[in-house]
């Protein structure tokens, strides 16, 4: 039941059982874990605590504050506006008293933890792995996983990475992004048939029409990169079924290499092929449509200082790629 006023009537927002004062200090951490991630069972995965527990400090944390935090739904939790307010004024002071606390510890009396870092598949591999290889020697202690941008940034809110090359940027506040590579993309097959299209002049007079009949490879069945850019070069839709799809743009590119057909490609992913003559520019538009990769960190994850120290080498490194 709720609190009543001296004269019999309820106090809006407030419960009876409600206890006025100084929240627990856990209470908060877990508070906030659970903002972060949207549910309960992600909170107690990343606190290292057991789901019942969880629920029992959001629990007395609502008793404490008089006001429900969280909506209970299907799949998850949904905040209620104090709870985002709330959020919004302890997120920096724990997390800076969760870093100052992490560093007074006495070097080698714990663990030092991985960094666990996700995206494409092509972009790990060629890019990012490169680029840390020389900190594996020096104690970097590296997790990778790969995967497409929304379940990556999915599982970064369940506090499964601490940072993702996402190929958008995510959506709301929660997440801080920081822009790190741009992506030309690329119109482009093997010499024969490019020969076939009639070259670049054809293409340009005649519009895409040209490539029809060609087989297109690409890596998702709903051709997202060659959709877009068929969108931004030629100002229409793109009306094609792809010939063959290979959920990952290295085995598009090998594709295409041995002769299956035309493709869109990420310019750094085939500038080799395209420099000793593999594969042929069907098309060179004088805007290339483009697309900014963002490297995302979860909240929190600055407790660890390794993560800072992988966002900073990726960041240095993109300026050279």
């Amino acid at each position: 039941m709720r609190d009543k006023d001296p004269d019999g009537s309820l106090v809006p927002g407030r419960t009876a059982d409600a206890q006025p004062g100084p929240a627990d200090l856990n209470l908060l951490r877990t508070f906030l874990a659970v903002h972060r991630s949207g549910s309960f069972t992600a909170a107690a995965r990343l606190l290292g605590l057991s789901q019942p527990t969880v629920t029992a400090q959001m629990r007395a944390l609502e008793r404490q504050v008089g006001r429900e935090l969280f909506e209970r739904l299907p799949r998850g939790v949904a905040p209620s506006p104090y709870a985002d307010e709330l959020a919004a004024r302890i997120d920096a002071p724990l997390d800076a008293l969760a870093e100052v606390t992490g560093e007074t510890l006495v070097a080698g009396e714990r663990p030092a933890a991985p960094v666990h870092l996700a995206g494409p598949a092509e972009v790990m591999c060629l890019r990012v792995l490169p680029a840390l290889a020389a900190r594996i020697a020096d104690g970097l202690l590296l997790r990778a996983a790969t995967g497409l941008t929304d379940p990556l940034l999915d599982e970064l809110r369940a506090g499964r990475h601490d940072l993702v090359i996402a190929t958008a940027r995510p959506r709301g506040r929660a997440l801080s992004a920081v822009p790190l590579m741009d992506e030309e993309f690329v119109l482009t097959a093997a010499p024969h048939w490019a020969a076939r299209t009639g070259g670049p002049e054809r293409i340009a007079a005649r519009g895409p029409g040209v490539l029809h009949g060609l087989p297109l490879i690409t890596y998702a069945e709903d051709l997202p990169i060659a959709r877009r850019y068929w969108r931004h070069v030629f100002g229409r839709r793109l009306d094609c079924r792809a010939a063959v799809t290979v959920p990952d743009l290295r085995g598009v590119l090998a594709a295409v290499v041995a002769g299956a057909g035309f493709t869109v490609l990420p310019r750094y992913l085939c500038e080799d092929e395209l420099a000793s003559g593999a594969l042929v520019e069907l098309y060179a538009p004088e805007d290339p449509p483009i697309n900014t990769a963002y490297l995302v960190q979860r909240p929190g994850s600055a407790v660890n200082p390794q993560v800072a120290r992988v966002r900073e080498l990726l960041i240095g490194a993109a300026r050279a790629w």
